[in-house]
């Protein structure tokens, strides 16, 4: 009579736990589960509380962005509609102390405001630097300022004192604490000067080819907003409407939008090796799990269990274990994910909302799929084991997986880490690597073994070695896939090292500590070698100099062109408005030529950076036509430039490799480290009054405390990966373990010496880490390359001693899993080895 598959599957599992069969299978679908849900709940609060507070970030539930007053049609609009509205004006420009509060000058981003902002979210305000801060629905008067503190404490100025804007000197009345729609990211890292409509006109700062931004918020029901920004969208598509834009929400700065992708990238990737191996491992130990049932199933099968009971037994425990495991996995993801946030506190400017179930659905499915692909297939073979085992033990031995079964499960696997990368070139290239590198690594691992075989020669060499390459030999199979799993799990473990180092190290290039941190531009032709004169005796010898130009794209290849030619918002925006060019004979020295070549004084030539010429559809050959300030210019696309928008120096969409170009109109722009005496940048603006000077000092350093704490996030998570790849080891060297100790045990019968079966273990090991480790380094640098060139966007290159370490990291690492794994096999007496193999 059979037993209820239900009851015998609970009782085998409290059995197998007790033994401590289970013990890898749990721990690595745990690990997957944990890593990629962590990044899961991070991401998924991250996306909720973006949502939940794009409304205060806008400061209206539709924002119009304009270059100039905002058109008359969108404001009968917003009236026709009911909706309330209010307009703001910003714009950066210098802020003076007065002379008798020492006359220094600073960069502002002022803000002109007028009553009913925001629509909103709030403004918090104190009336003393370090007074608490109070929420308020007002506004500055008429004749006061409202000031960040950095700008009082980089003036020496104080509430009450004066501060001068242009032409209008403004009493400073209150301290701005918080200001929810100054943006979701870093676009504004110039201290805020805020002052009322009514105070702009007297400033006379607004002149006719100043740039400003006017931004034409509205609020009101969910209906009416969503019918005007269906009708702002379709206006500013409109030919007759230029410089007009309704805002979403994004980051503001290219470089912390470069960093936080790549770190959200990098953070996938951790996740994704730490599945990827755990699946590894998840093989490995059900593949032995299997094997040490064997006996059991067959004297199931003589005590009348049917197949088909067996395989439902060993499919409930299988299936209790993935849950209870995912499960376990699942809460620590989300204990984890509060790491993250601490440790990029300060990114997120909001609270962040409850996470969703979608984490949870997902973390446990990843956790069934791994155990059910790549666990159960040779766990079924159990319910195949024919009685005739229990007195015949050459049979019912496990095979091959199913391909179909494999298969489907390792598509299914495949598809979810696609899902949970958000990326498909990375979840590709991960995916598909590894895959490759399988097949590889298991190709290469048995022809080195059949080499290994006829390669030692058994007369001359010493005895150790040749029972080491018996023992691989002997057993094939065994071998391909030790040196495969081992191979997988080095691949992994070295990828990381690898990309890690090298994303961290092109983090830190970005903004060395010798980087420039002011930027200079407004610089009259004529007031040039003056200028430069200035800086070289204020000890400042190393700079970017060059002319900036202004001028909008009209035609390419002769065809004009305009924002109704494109369908990416980007490339609509660029061609509506001028672009920053300049010219060099030389190239800069921080640009990379990647197509083309770069001539020196070649006439009526251009050479565009990479990311605008792939935005815009642009090619080698094209020509460019530009208006600049009513001079046409024409040139031919000659050469591409890789530019860093995040290294903190001069850079241009477009330059001509010319030294000289008279015809147009053109200011100069410098950057350069500014020396710490005090009082340099105030007198450089008293010698030239005209200049703008951004001191980029609090950008640099608000860049390195991001990347702090991106780069801790991501050490962290490495910790998972590193917890799989040595479960992954672990699994891979105690294989056969079964096995090594039956032979070890015959070895020892006939007369062999622990110490020479020592030789011979460690022997065998090493051979195996080392093979292991050269071809995981090998295709580790292929794979990281793809990586950090199709992904993750930088210049990588592996050294050549990379498989020399990663060969000999690998013989180390097979040899410590060995020896704990191992130990207890030359430990265990004959008798009870001979009399196991016996049972």
């Amino acid at each position: 009579m059979e037993t209820s598959a239900w009851r015998l599957g609970w009782r085998t599992l409290g059995r197998d736990l007790r033994a401590g069969e289970l013990r890898l299978l749990i721990v690595a679908v745990m690990l997957a589960v944990a890593a990629l849900t962590a990044v899961g709940f991070f991401a998924d609060r991250l996306k909720g509380g973006l949502a939940r507070d794009a409304r205060q970030l806008l400061g209206g539930d539709s924002v119009v962005v304009s270059d100039n007053p905002t058109p008359q049609a969108f404001l009968e609009k917003a009236r026709s509609l009911g909706l309330q509205s209010v307009t703001t004006i910003l714009f950066p420009t210098m802020a003076r102390a007065p002379d008798d509060k020492g006359g220094g000058a600073r960069l502002v981003a002022l803000k002109a405001v007028e009553p009913g902002y925001p629509l909103r979210g709030g403004l918090t305000v104190a009336d003393q630097p370090d007074g608490p801060g109070e929420a308020t629905s007002d506004v500055p008067r008429a004749g006061e300022v409202w000031v960040d503190r950095a700008l009082l404490e980089a003036l020496g100025l104080a509430p009450g004192d004066r501060l001068l804007l242009g032409d209008a000197s403004l009493r400073i009345a209150r301290v701005v604490v918080l200001e929810l729609d100054r943006g979701t990211g870093f676009s504004t890292f110039a201290p805020r000067v805020m002052v009322n409509q009514s105070d702009l006109p007297a400033t006379r700062l607004i002149q006719p080819a100043s740039r400003v931004a006017y931004r034409f918020a509205v609020a009101g029901p969910d209906r009416a907003v969503k019918s005007f920004t269906q009708f702002a969208t379709a206006e500013a598509t409109r030919t007759q409407v230029r410089g007009v834009r309704v805002e979403s929400l994004e980051s503001g700065r290219p470089e912390m939008r470069q960093t936080m992708d790549r770190a959200e990238k990098f953070l996938n990737l951790v996740a994704l090796l730490s599945a990827l191996l755990s699946a590894v491992a998840v093989a490995l130990a059900a593949r032995g799990f299997a094997a040490s049932h064997l006996d059991d199933c067959a004297m199931l099968r003589v005590l009348g269990q049917s197949q088909r009971t067996i395989a439902a037994v060993y499919t409930v425990e299988f299936g209790l274990i993935g849950l209870a495991a995912s499960l376990l996995g699942v809460a620590i993801g989300f204990a984890v994910h509060f790491v993250f946030i601490l440790l990029l506190s300060g990114l997120v400017e909001t609270s962040l909302p409850a996470a969703s179930l979608w984490p949870v659905g997902f973390g446990l499915g990843m956790g069934l799929t791994l155990l059910f692909a790549f666990g159960l297939p040779p766990v079924l073979q159990l319910a195949q084991v024919p009685p005739l085992r229990v007195i015949r033990r050459d049979v019912g031995n496990l095979k091959p997986a199913s391909a179909l079964v494999l298969g489907v499960g390792v598509a299914g696997f495949a598809t979810l880490l696609l899902a949970a990368s958000s990326d498909l070139k990375l979840g590709g290239i991960a995916v598909g690597g590894f895959a490759g590198a399988v097949l590889l690594f298991a190709l290469l691992s048995w022809a080195a073994v059949k080499l290994l075989r006829v390669s030692v020669n058994e007369v001359t060499a010493p005895r150790w070695l040749v029972l080491a390459t018996r023992q691989l030999s002997a057993r094939p199979v065994y071998a391909v896939v030790q040196v495969s799993s081992l191979a997988v799990g080095l691949l992994a473990l070295m990828l990381l090292v690898l990309l890690r180092t090298d994303l961290v190290a092109s983090w830190r290039k970005a903004t060395p500590p010798d980087a420039p941190n002011r930027f200079v531009i407004n610089v009259m032709p004529e007031q040039g070698e003056a200028f430069q004169q200035a800086l070289r005796a204020g000890g400042v010898n190393r700079y970017d100099w060059y002319p900036m130009i202004r001028g909008r794209l009209v035609a390419v290849n002769g065809r004009a062109v305009g924002p109704d030619d494109f369908t990416d918002d980007r490339a609509r925006r660029l061609v509506d408005r001028e672009f920053n060019l300049s010219h060099s004979a030389t190239a800069p020295a921080h640009n990379m030529v990647v197509a083309g070549r770069w001539q020196p004084e070649e006439a009526d030539a251009v050479s565009v950076e990479e990311g605008i010429a792939e935005t815009l559809g642009l090619k080698l050959g094209d020509t460019l036509r530009f208006d600049i300030a009513g001079v046409t210019s024409e040139a031919k696309i000659t050469s591409l430039r890789k530019v860093d928008w995040g290294s903190m120096r001069a850079n241009f969409f477009v330059m001509y490799p010319v030294s000289q170009m008279p015809d147009v109109p053109s200011t100069y722009m410098t950057s350069f480290r500014a020396p710490e005496r005090k009082g340099f940048d105030n007198a450089l603006v008293r010698q030239f009054p005209n200049i703008t000077n951004v001191d980029m000092t609090s950008t640099i350093n608000q860049v390195q405390a991001v990347l702090d704490k991106v780069v801790r996030a991501v050490e962290f998570l490495f910790g998972f990966t590193l917890a799989a790849g040595v479960v992954v080891l672990f699994a891979a060297v105690t294989a056969t373990r079964e096995e090594r100790a039956r032979e070890f045990a015959i070895m020892r019968a006939v007369g062999a010496r622990g110490s020479l079966l020592r030789q011979v273990q460690r022997a065998e090991l090493a051979g195996v880490g080392l093979l292991a480790g050269f071809l995981a380094s090998v295709v580790a640098s292929v794979v990281g390359w793809g990586l950090a060139r199709f992904v993750f966007d930088f210049q990588w290159t592996a050294s050549p001693l990379v498989p020399l370490a990663g060969a000999l990291t690998g013989a180390a690492l097979a040899l410590g899993a060995g020896w704990w794994g191992l130990r207890e096999v030359l430990r265990r007496p004959v008798v009870e080895t001979l009399r196991r193999a016996a049972e």
